[in-house]
């Protein structure tokens, strides 16, 4: 998505223009930033993986597989059988195990460390092919001076975010929590978005030329609308995963029969605690703002058709509303499927989808708004 539009404006650079604009990081006129752009690109592919990796693991309950951080010596998983035995023996003395699964063999084991491994892999993968190239385009002088920053920031996220990642799993490396918390879940899915969010802006300010980005006030209100309303369905999207709700529920439209639940009245318990910790009141809000997300972008549609129709807020806006279209189908399906193993799948694809929706939604509100500034 996100790819197709910058190649379509990386073609646009052996194209004359009638418009020009100064070489700066508002411009792709020069041909040298391609190769940044690409990396750019690459960059936000792989963070989407490192996500839905992220999504992978919690659902399949890896998430806790591995008792120690090593950010170097960790790379290489056991390599013997006596090693394997070892990282074994050190998750049979958490809650995790000794409540839940204490049937579980070598085999088993190794099945939940894979997905845990491959997420902490990834993300020093992640590491070597930002910090590589970025060092090889300072020697080439293919960055501006006002791009370091940015390059900076992002090294930064991206450290914090693994931190996080491994206070979040150390909290649950006890005798008595049988997973991670669902409100440090949501705190580092939406970190890692929030990473996402800010390497795309980024990626769309050095490659997207200001005649391509239309001045739709209006829409860009209702995108901005779009934007908070996803936010905290991503927020919620987390919790469900985290806390199993729709196991509690799985049934739709109704929620149990009922389209009010009867598990959220609560009284016994504070409104924070009903907003982040009851099953039923989360999934509820879950829907209920899928369904706001639906209609609001319903508006946006109509709005931003509007638009003159040769920038490309016009010709991509069907991408957002397509989107919504396929991600409350496949949550639908994901809640209807969640007692059987094919929940799993509809989940991870559901997530994913959420991350397109986000980009999308992103990508045009830049194009709405001719004012944009640099992050």
């Amino acid at each position: 998505m996100l790819s197709a539009i910058l190649q379509f404006n990386l073609h646009a650079i052996d194209m004359p223009h009638t418009l020009t604009a100064p070489v700066s990081i508002q411009s792709f006129s020069d041909k040298s930033k391609r190769p940044v752009i690409l990396w750019l690109v690459t960059g936000v592919v792989m963070v989407m993986i490192q996500i839905l990796l992220g999504g992978i693991t919690r659902l399949t309950g890896s998430g806790l597989s591995i008792t120690e951080w090593k950010p170097l010596l960790g790379a290489l998983p056991p390599l013997n059988e006596h090693a394997w035995q070892h990282s074994f023996e050190q998750y049979q003395q958490i809650a995790q195990f000794k409540k839940i699964n204490y049937n579980f063999t070598l085999a088993d084991y190794k099945a939940i460390f894979f997905w845990e491994w491959l997420h902490r892999e990834w993300a020093r993968l992640m590491g070597v092919v930002f910090l590589i190239p970025f060092l090889i385009f300072i020697a080439q002088k293919r960055l501006d001076k006002q791009m370091i920053k940015p390059m900076l920031i992002l090294f930064i996220l991206g450290g914090l975010q693994g931190a996080i990642g491994w206070l979040m799993v150390k909290s649950g490396l006890n005798d008595t929590d049988i997973a991670v918390s669902h409100v440090r879940l949501a705190i580092h899915f939406m970190c890692a978005l929030i990473l996402l969010g800010y390497l795309v802006w980024f990626t769309l300010k050095l490659a997207i030329p200001a005649q391509r980005i239309a001045l739709a006030p209006t829409a860009q209100k209702l995108n901005l609308l779009l934007l908070a309303l996803l936010f905290f369905q991503l927020i919620y999207g987390a919790f469900m995963a985290g806390t199993h709700a729709a196991l509690h529920a799985p049934t739709w439209p109704d929620i149990n029969g009922s389209f009010i639940p009867d598990g959220m009245n609560v009284r016994a318990q504070s409104l924070l605690h009903t907003l982040c910790y009851n099953v039923f009141t989360i999934q509820f809000i879950h829907r209920m703002l899928a369904y706001a997300i639906g209609i609001v972008t319903v508006a946006w549609f109509i709005q931003s058709g509007k638009a003159v129709r040769s920038t490309l807020l016009y010709k991509f806006r069907s991408v957002p509303l397509l989107l919504v279209a396929v991600q409350i189908t496949l949550g639908v399906m994901a809640l209807l499927n969640s007692l059987f193993k094919t929940g799993v799948y509809y989940a991870v694809i559901h997530q994913f989808t959420g991350m397109l929706l986000l980009t999308a939604l992103l990508i045009t509100f830049y194009l709405s708004n001719r004012r944009s500034t640099f992050i």
